[in-house]
């Protein structure tokens, strides 16, 4: 595996022409262009490193016996539904892979963007980031036709916020309230590069992916096809 130390966390800045942050609930915040090209490039990398680790990417069979069109390959924990495990017991029974260090730094660095006082005016807000520690990131791959239905980020004991980090195709991001997978919600494009962090009142909102956009990713991103998605988290598991 490639040294930690080599995540380019410095370059840090935004990439596009876009209207610069955007508070899309309370907690709940879209930074576009937030990654580098640089950046992108390095995560594929790791992307491409974190499949032949012990875990293979694989997609997830939810109770019921359906099957996720989404592919995912987990860092710190495994996540299975609907609950973590050191070991992969649903695929191959073999430890995951250690959550790495460069990116508890680029999470910190994310929820410090996200929720930066010019962007959010919420004082237990603003002072997430120095502490937030995550030690899980379900990394998901999108195909053409994959999607992700409304959903909670529930299976944690940590009411930290989750950051998810998208490369590739650009895609439809539903984000919803906490009370019901219907409406209200709000459709957010996401494109390569893009952070969007959601805590507070609005961490266990459902959200949901409807559409993918195939051959959407820009060349310079490293990806030729396909979306990934980071999503960090902090399990409060021990």
């Amino acid at each position: 595996m490639s040294d930690d130390g080599l995540f380019p966390v410095e370059l840090v800045q935004p990439e596009t022409d876009d209207a610069g942050p955007r508070l899309v609930a309370p907690g709940a915040v879209h930074v576009p262009g937030w990654l580098t090209f640089e950046q992108q490039r390095w995560i594929v990398a790791r992307f491409a490193e974190w499949t032949q680790g012990p875990v293979p990417l694989r997609a997830a069979t939810l109770p019921g016996g359906h099957q996720m069109s989404v592919k995912t390959v987990c860092l710190g924990w495994h996540w299975q539904p609907y609950r973590y495990t050191r070991e992969a017991t649903d695929v191959n029974g073999r430890p995951v892979l250690d959550f790495p260090d460069w990116m508890v730094r680029l999470g910190r660095k994310a929820v410090a963007a996200a929720y930066a006082p010019a962007i959010v005016e919420d004082a237990s807000l603003n002072s997430l980031a120095e502490d937030y520690t995550p030690d899980a990131a379900l990394v998901n791959f999108y195909d053409d036709g994959a999607a992700m239905g409304m959903h909670q980020d529930k299976d944690e004991r940590s009411g930290a916020p989750v950051v998810s980090l998208s490369i590739g195709d650009s895609c439809v991001f539903r984000f919803g309230n906490t009370k019901t997978r219907t409406k209200p919600y709000t459709d957010v494009p996401l494109q390569s590069g893009d952070l969007f962090v959601f805590g507070g009142s609005s961490r266990f909102a459902y959200h949901g992916i409807p559409k993918v956009h195939p051959r959407t990713a820009p060349s310079e991103c490293g990806l030729t096809h396909g979306r990934i998605n980071i999503t960090m988290r902090v399990t409060g598991l021990s």
